[in-house]
């Protein structure tokens, strides 16, 4: 069997993982142990949509119990809620720290190796030696490797938004279950998200502030009861609806490390090149990677996932070079494309056919459903 090494152990690299198990020989490469991702700092946020729920399926990542499946997006302008869209599948969130670790234990129980190491830029060409293929699977800090922008996709050269999470409990979830959205002009959007943990379901609020405007007020906050006050008296001020179903009482962060604060600047890359007359590829946010506003992150992993999957099984009897690497561009391209050109308008100013169709979709169901 070829052998491959998968840098990274998120939805890409977990995915890919699962897929190509039982054809190739496979490595993953992850700097912190499945306990230590547990017990660490969240590190993002993540709504699984239908279709990576049923490529999950496919490739048998664990299940996890559905009783907060997310099954609509609630939409609001400013202090005006708009509609409650229907999703044609149910969505499920799960903190992060407990997909990866679990999903980790449960491929090494099916033989996949998992080492313990950071990976740097000159480690790395010791691994495209040792291996038939490197995928690098970093995620958002990554790559590894000079994989080439595509400037056209790419056009921001700072964060559009500041991003603060919290996976908060004493907060009464909307009705019917689902992610809402709270568009603040000239400010951000709050993003509420039900989810699942190992403390049992909990609702993420997740602000993306337009730096420097009056909904970036997080800066210089380090400790979880400095983040939980600051986040109350927000929601006061900015998301009244929010605020409504918060109990004063109960209203707390799940653990310590269930906060966090970051901002990223898109980027996509050609997600191949070769080194020392070797292929090696890229999958999800380390070439991939869209800024949070859309939710796209951990789908279009996934989805790049299967595409590459699917290329490498198809050339497993070949020897892997610039043709394989490009099959798998070609299949991933037109995707890519529009997720990442749907994301980087929603970064602007709404334009206003898009807040038009909003409006309509206060007055039609069906087009409300279409929407979400």
């Amino acid at each position: 069997k070829k052998r491959l090494c998968i840098i990274g152990s998120g939805v890409a690299g977990l995915h890919l993982a699962y897929a190509l198990k039982d054809d190739f020989d496979i490595t993953v490469i992850e700097r912190q142990s499945p306990e230590q991702i547990r017990k660490g700092r969240i590190m993002s946020t993540q709504v699984h949509f239908g279709s990576t729920r049923t490529r999950e399926k496919c490739f048998n990542v664990p299940k996890w119990e559905e009783q907060t499946l997310i099954e609509s997006i609630h939409i609001t302008i400013g202090n005006q809620k708009l509609f409650v869209g229907m999703l044609q599948e149910p969505a499920l969130s799960v903190d992060q720290r407990v997909y990866y670790s679990h999903s980790i234990k449960d491929l090494v129980e099916k033989g996949v190796s998992f080492r313990l190491e950071k990976v740097d830029k000159e480690s790395v060409e010791v691994l495209i030696d040792e291996f038939d293929l490197v995928i690098d699977c970093t995620g958002k800090n990554g790559p590894l490797l000079p994989f080439p922008i595509e400037e056209d996709l790419s056009p921001f050269q700072t964060p559009q938004r500041k991003c603060i999470v919290g996976y908060f409990t004493g907060i009464k979830a909307n009705t019917p279950l689902g992610v809402s959205v709270t568009v603040l002009p000239e400010l951000g959007e709050m993003f509420e998200i039900p989810a699942i943990t190992e403390h049992g379901p909990v609702t993420i609020l997740f602000i993306m502030a337009i730096p420097n405007s009056d909904l970036d007020v997080f800066k210089g906050i380090k400790h979880a009861e400095e983040f939980i006050l600051k986040m109350r008296s927000t929601v006061q001020q900015f998301f009244p609806e929010i605020n409504n179903r918060i109990d004063g009482n109960n209203f707390a962060l799940c653990d310590e490390n269930s906060f966090l604060q970051t901002a990223l600047t898109s980027v996509i890359r050609k997600p191949y090149l070769m080194v020392k007359n070797k292929l090696v590829v890229g999958c999800g946010d380390s070439v991939f990677l869209n800024d949070p506003i859309t939710g796209q992150g951990c789908n279009l992993s996934s989805y790049c996932a299967e595409q590459l999957y699917e290329t490498l099984t198809e050339y497993k009897n070949f020897k892997w070079d610039v043709e394989t690497g490009e099959s798998y561009w070609n299949r991933t391209k037109q995707y890519v494309k529009e997720v990442t050109e749907w994301t980087n308008a929603m970064t602007k100013p709404l334009p206003e056919h898009v807040v038009q169709l909003l409006l309509q979709g206060a007055q039609d169901q069906v087009k409300a459903n279409e929407i979400a």
